[in-house]
């Protein structure tokens, strides 16, 4: 599960939402493939976000990635760009917070940005780049998932391994019921032997 990019754009309904600022881990491509994925990135960002109504948060597939996509109603937009794997709601989550932490960090500014991607600077975004990159650290919610399910197979696991000592317990209680019938025999033997040879 990766989190590939994440932007925040000014979406306006006439014209083309402009990116504010981005972060993208691209360590995973070529040094000479970086600059193509990037615009291609962006391209994603900017046409998705143009796609979804203010109010709206959808999910794009397309290859092996997914652009999620939030646009709030004061026109202010996100988008995550993440692999196949990785959970959407941790997606809206951090595009939730990272627009928050936008519109607390730059008030109404926002609105008037520049529309250079270089010229606006967010250093949260690393931040927030680097954070998601493991969506159970990340997120409260699927930390606990993560844990219930591990617990889950631990008890089966537990389970597995009590229902095994059963089977052997099951054969070592036939064997002491053996036991006992053997011993009640014995004893009634060795009464009958003794009442035989009784000294008065």
């Amino acid at each position: 599960m990766k989190v590939v990019s994440i932007a925040i754009l000014r979406s306006e309904s006439a014209v083309d939402p402009i990116p504010l600022c981005m972060a993208c881990d691209l360590s995973s491509y070529g040094f000479f493939q970086r600059q193509g994925v990037k615009e291609m990135l962006t391209f994603f960002s900017k046409t998705f976000t143009k796609r979804t109504e203010p109010g709206q948060r959808q999910s794009i597939a397309h290859e092996s990635y997914v652009v999620h996509c939030y646009v709030r109603s004061d026109g202010l937009a996100g988008s995550v760009t993440t692999d196949a794997e990785y959970p959407a709601r941790v997606a809206f989550v951090l595009l939730t917070q990272i627009l928050d932490e936008f519109v607390t960090t730059s008030g109404d500014s926002w609105k008037s940005m520049p529309t250079s991607l270089d010229s606006t600077v967010f250093p949260p975004m690393e931040d927030y780049l680097v954070k998601y990159q493991d969506p159970a650290s990340a997120d409260k919610v699927t930390k606990i998932q993560n844990d219930l399910d591990e617990t889950t197979q631990i008890l089966h696991k537990t389970i597995d391994s009590v229902l095994e000592r059963g089977v052997k317990l099951d054969s070592l209680v036939e064997k002491s019921d053996d036991l006992s019938r053997q011993s009640k025999m014995f004893y009634k033997q060795a009464k009958k032997t003794n009442s035989c040879c009784v000294i008065s």
